[in-house]
């Protein structure tokens, strides 16, 4: 025999079983044995985050930063992350000036990551470095399903804020766009990440529009262009340029608060002056040729390649990226040579490389 509590139940039958925490919105079915066993179907979100996370950071504390990295993921030659290159690239984005990393993003290979990989790269990068920069993780996926999962994870071990894609692929209506994003709104500060490029479906302002009310809704990064970017801005809406050589503009002609870096892993610096110092169109001339030279290929090709070829992070590459060919390597070194080897992160000689130098990983 199982004694049945539904929406028809009192709500006073919920308080014998869950000590007041189970509202007429749940199922549950307890069975009359020597154990009991419940099942929650749960119709709303049930907060996971333990009172010290959610004290951690406010929105509003995501909302104030103007250079945020999306951190690249070193290898070793199995394929297992390089936790020490990557912990030193970290130091080097927060020495240059970088406030926020994106962690297991599209530039960290966060596609190619197990969720248990991606999960303990944002905990380990939150007990590193949780004090000094803001960790982002990038939680996000064309499942809501999933998405709810991971976030849920990432917001205990610690994250300070999530970054969440649309539904690629298997895209979706707008109401079904903004449904998914109103399932993971509530669970902590979240920034929206679009990039029709990638995902193939653009997020309509519409959609923005219609979640920016929730408290945790922190911003966008979009990649449209100037045009969305002052539709938003002039609306009150957070946003972080995704496109590094419109981020200059953006933040200086549009409203941007700032930007959500590439070249910052190679320059963060540079991307610190240029987001903090007002127009400076010299130096944002003088940086044009790297950031089209990190996008000749699809991201994050160009920047492995560049960041071995600084002796940064090992020559290893995890399929399917490979490196850039020889002379595109050559150009990175007069990149190097015009900008300023100090400018850049590490300290070896820029080099350029020979094919048998680098290692492509297919299982890992």
């Amino acid at each position: 025999m199982a004694a049945l509590l539904s929406p028809a139940s009192t709500p006073a039958q919920a308080p014998a079983y869950f000590g007041g925490l189970l509202s007429p919105k749940y199922s549950v079915r307890i069975n009359r044995g020597k154990f009991a066993v419940v099942a929650i179907a749960l119709d709303d979100y049930l907060p996971m985050r333990s009172t010290e996370v959610k004290n951690r950071t406010s929105t509003g504390d995501i909302t104030s930063l103007r250079v945020i990295t999306a951190i690249k993921t070193p290898y070793l030659p199995d394929g297992r992350f390089d936790l020490e290159a990557y912990d030193s690239l970290i130091n080097m984005q927060i020495e240059g000036g970088a406030e926020g990393l994106i962690v297991g993003g599209t530039t960290g290979e966060g596609h190619l990551m197990s969720w248990d990989e991606h999960i303990m790269l944002i905990g380990h990068t939150i007990n590193c470095f949780g004090s000094k920069v803001k960790v982002i993780g990038n939680t996000g996926s064309n499942s809501t399903r999933e998405a709810i999962h991971a976030t849920e994870q990432g917001f205990a071990v610690g994250m300070h804020a999530a970054l969440h894609i649309n539904p690629y692929y298997g895209k979706t209506s707008i109401e079904g766009l903004i449904s998914h994003f109103e399932s993971i709104l509530p669970m902590g500060p979240t920034i929206i990440y679009n990039v029709p490029s990638r995902t193939s479906q653009d997020i309509p302002p519409a959609v923005i529009e219609a979640v920016s009310s929730f408290s945790n809704m922190a911003g966008v990064k979009e990649c449209v262009g100037h045009e969305r970017v002052k539709l938003y801005t002039d609306k009150g809406i957070t946003i972080w340029s995704g496109n590094d050589d419109e981020c200059h503009d953006s933040r200086w002609k549009y409203g941007a608060t700032g930007v959500i870096s590439v070249a910052s892993n190679l320059v963060p610096g540079l991307m610190h002056s240029l987001m903090y110092e007002g127009q400076n169109t010299v130096l944002n001339e003088k940086l044009m040729p790297l950031m089209k030279w990190l996008f000749c290929q699809p991201n994050p090709v160009a920047l492995n390649t560049a960041l071995a070829q600084l002796g940064v992070i090992r020559p290893v590459f995890r399929l399917p990226y490979v490196p850039l060919p020889l002379e595109k390597r050559i150009e990175f070194l007069q990149i190097v040579e015009s900008i300023g080897r100090e400018n850049f992160v590490g300290q070896k000689e820029a080099r350029i490389l020979d094919d048998d130098d680098f290692v492509l990983v297919r299982r890992y």
